[in-house]
């Protein structure tokens, strides 16, 4: 493979950045840059407070594995699903990850199209032969990486806190990679136009890991002491912030004036930082560990739906979190109610205190006879109707597979219907591919059109990308999604296609009938119809034949059926001419040939 060149070209701190600078004996000191990434961090973590309770709910009932709520959540093996009581909700999500997995970005089948925005362009086929080759590039860099295994994590984390990010990176090995983060231990912030252009995460690294990522002369006083020490395997708390590099010079192109700063920074917890001890930083000292760029923003942060100016995000957990909590109850106060039934309490004299007492089938307890069944019954009756509460129940389980999409990813699986039509099909498609439009769409913009940018920006910067034909010089690209649930949602077109063609072809089955000219067809152009169904279907351009082979074809087709035309009118003339001289006249002396010979002879005038 070649050698990749990267847009993260990192820069070792400048101790400049460090040193506040004053203007004047009065002026304030300027801010450094540690200051001011603490200073926005706990800026952001105060707007995104408002989240976190929700977020946790959603956890403790749904995902007990996801969300890192405090910086030391890693790697944590205890259990955590004691407040989940009936899984349905879990199994929702994971058909919602799966089923947006299968038809949105399936490793299975090309999910993808790259075309120029012009239509004559894209006819030409050295224009679609080069773009379905970087097609498949792209894609098979997206197998050989972790960005299907990252995606799925994805589409389950925005189906339960509404919201997920995920980081893009160059690598050396797998060409590009993703670092999926989870719900708590990142903040977003957005632009003037509602697009995310900022992220902030808290997260730790051990000693050890410090010092091989970002150098030993880098790393913190603390870090290093402890890495002299042998101290390898102590965490350390690190800040990363992506945001916009509002001070850089446009003219020059190293790291720190790119359009987006991505910077590192060490929490050691200066005593004099307020921010530090907000977080509640203890000890040490902070240290700019790594100041890079990136000329693009190279995080994806896709919502499930947003109001307002809001930056997070609304998911279906979110909707259905009423419910979820409802049949966690009832399945809790269910189970209460059976033991209340099949082993309540009892109530017992004070006579067979600390006397042994046989509670099980089948054992025997003895007691006074005088006193009916020896004083012992039960303390309260518990007559519950299972039937009425399993009843709700389902009808819980059934919202919330509905706010999960479930309905719509299992449709087929679920249908009883053996001897449904394809018709019935279609339109059931058509039905539920309008409730799931929106959202399709949104992920489209926010997370899939910026992966696949970066994938081609990256191959173009590693010089993998196999020369453009000269008709592509100066012509922009763009992404056309061609996967399950999009071409379902285009497919929807199709059905007037089919219609206006099943009539079209009633139409010329009655004209032949009525042995009438077939005029109808004057009305329909094939080729368009060609070019409007593929592009619906989504299939492969390599199976379109290039439209100046097929012209030609067409050309040498209508010519030589002129020349046969030729030929047979050339056939018709020699066989008349023959006929014409077998033909005899004036009583056999001559033939209709030879008259005509003679004719034409006189008009020549003869010799004088």
């Amino acid at each position: 493979m070649a050698t990749l060149l990267t847009n993260d070209q990192t820069a070792l701190p400048d101790a400049s950045t460090d040193k506040p600078s004053q203007s004047g004996g009065n002026a304030k000191p300027v801010k450094t840059r540690k200051e001011l990434i603490l200073q926005r961090w706990y800026a952001l973590k105060n707007e995104r407070s408002s989240w976190i309770r929700e977020y946790k709910d959603i956890s403790n009932v749904l995902l007990p594995r996801a969300g890192r709520f405090f910086v030391e959540d890693r790697n944590r093996g205890n259990r955590r699903n004691q407040n989940i009581f009936d899984s349905t909700a879990t199994k929702s999500l994971r058909v919602l990850g799966a089923g947006l997995m299968a038809g949105a970005t399936s490793p299975a089948r090309p999910w993808i199209a790259l075309k120029t925005p012009y239509d004559d362009l894209n006819k030409k086929h050295s224009v679609k032969t080069w773009c379905a080759d970087v097609t498949k590039l792209i894609l098979d860099i997206f197998n050989r990486s972790n960005v299907y295994r990252s995606l799925h994590s994805m589409y389950e984390e925005i189906g339960a806190f509404g919201t997920s990010v995920s980081i893009i990176m160059t690598d050396y090995q797998d060409v590009i990679r993703m670092y999926p983060l989870t719900a708590g231990e990142y903040c977003i912030s957005t632009s003037d136009r509602g697009e995310v252009d900022t992220l902030y995460r808290e997260f730790q690294k051990t000693v050890a890991q410090l010092v091989k990522q970002f150098g030993y002369a880098n790393v913190s006083d603390n870090t290093r002491s402890m890495y002299d020490t042998g101290n390898l395997d102590v965490w350390r708390t690190v800040i990363h912030c992506i945001e916009p590099n509002e001070d850089r010079d446009p003219s020059k192109s190293d790291a720190r004036n790119m359009a987006w700063t991505s910077t590192y920074l060490e929490i050691g917890g200066s005593s004099d930082s307020q921010q530090s001890s907000n977080m509640g930083t203890t000890g040490g000292d902070n240290a700019l560990l790594s100041v890079s760029g990136f000329k693009k923003f190279r995080v994806v942060a896709p919502r499930w739906s947003t109001y307002g100016g809001d930056i997070y995000g609304n998911g279906p957990a979110m909707d259905a979190l009423g419910d979820i909590r409802q049949l966690q109850h009832e399945q809790l106060r269910k189970g209460q109610a059976i033991d209340y039934m099949t082993k309540p309490p009892l109530q017992m004299p004070t006579s067979l205190k600390n006397h042994d007492i046989d509670t099980l089938p089948g054992g025997a307890s003895y007691v006074d006879s005088a006193t009916p069944n020896g004083g012992i019954r039960t303390l309260f009756d518990v007559n519950l109707r299972l039937d009425y509460l399993l009843s709700d129940i389902e009808d819980v389980r059934s919202r919330i597979k509905s706010a999960f999409y479930e309905d719509l990813f299992l449709m087929l699986a679920n249908n009883t219907n053996a001897n449904m039509t394809a018709t019935e099909v279609a339109e059931l498609h058509e039905e539920k591919m309008l409730m799931l439009g929106p959202v399709i769409e949104r992920l489209h913009d926010e997370l899939l059109k910026p992966l696949v940018d970066a994938a081609f920006d990256i191959i173009v910067e590693a010089g993998l990308l196999p020369p453009p034909p000269p008709e592509l010089a100066g012509v922009s690209l763009q992404v056309e999604f061609v996967s399950i649930l999009a071409q379902a949602q285009k497919q929807i077109g199709t059905n007037s296609i089919d219609k206006l063609t099943m009539a079209l072809g009633a139409v010329v089955t009655m004209q032949i009938n009525a042995q009438q000219p077939v005029t109808v067809l004057d009305n329909f152009d094939p080729d368009g119809w060609y070019e409007q169904y593929t592009d619906a279907l989504g299939t492969d351009p390599g199976l379109d034949v290039d439209p100046d082979q097929r012209d030609a074809a067409r050309a040498a087709r209508a010519k030589a059926a002129q020349q046969a035309q030729q030929q047979a009118a050339m056939q018709q003339a020699a066989e008349t001419a023959k006929t014409a001289a077998q033909a005899p006249t004036q009583g056999g002396a001559s033939n209709v040939l030879s008259d005509t010979m003679s004719n034409l002879t006189g008009y020549t005038g003869g010799p004088q």
